[in-house]
């Protein structure tokens, strides 16, 4: 759930921008988390080892200054964080980008105004401001038994 919460909201503030190309790398990871059941999800992670047997990091078409085999590194417990985490970001990536959505655009240019930065405005004026459409309220029912005086 950490996972998913901290990739749903760096992936929601990168569709808000207005760069195209972080804009649509983060509409193509939603897109994709979202659109494949999380069933297939799970399977590819922890079958992984059959497409790449060794994970090398390295320089592209030259050294490689990491090995390791690809079913010890990705254990099942490993595959689990993977497919879960990835998933859950991408569905809350679109509840976090719709509280963002909800708070009011003048917000954003009244902070401006005052000479804060875009990370500062995200971080101090709205999300704490979006946080009340993120988190649902819990609902409370009152009976009008608890309205009338008790005698």
């Amino acid at each position: 759930m950490i996972i998913g919460i901290i990739l749903g909201v760096v992936a929601a503030v990168m569709r808000l921008s207005p760069n195209p190309l972080i804009s649509g790398a983060s509409w193509i990871y939603i897109w994709f988390f979202r659109g494949t059941p999380l069933l297939v999800q799970l399977l590819f992670w922890f079958n992984i080892g059959a497409l790449f047997p060794t994970i090398d990091l390295g320089v592209p078409f030259g050294p490689s200054f990491i090995h390791a085999n690809a079913n010890t590194l990705i254990t099942g417990y490993v595959a689990a964080l993977l497919g879960f985490g990835l998933n859950e970001g991408a569905y809350m990536s679109e509840i976090v980008r719709a509280g963002i959505i909800s708070v009011h655009h003048g917000q954003t240019e009244a902070a401006q105004s005052l000479g804060m930065r875009r990370l500062q405005i995200m971080r101090k004026i709205v999300l704490p401001q979006a946080m009340r459409v993120i988190i649902p309220r819990r609902a409370t029912r009152r009976s009008r038994c608890s309205r009338t005086p008790r005698w």
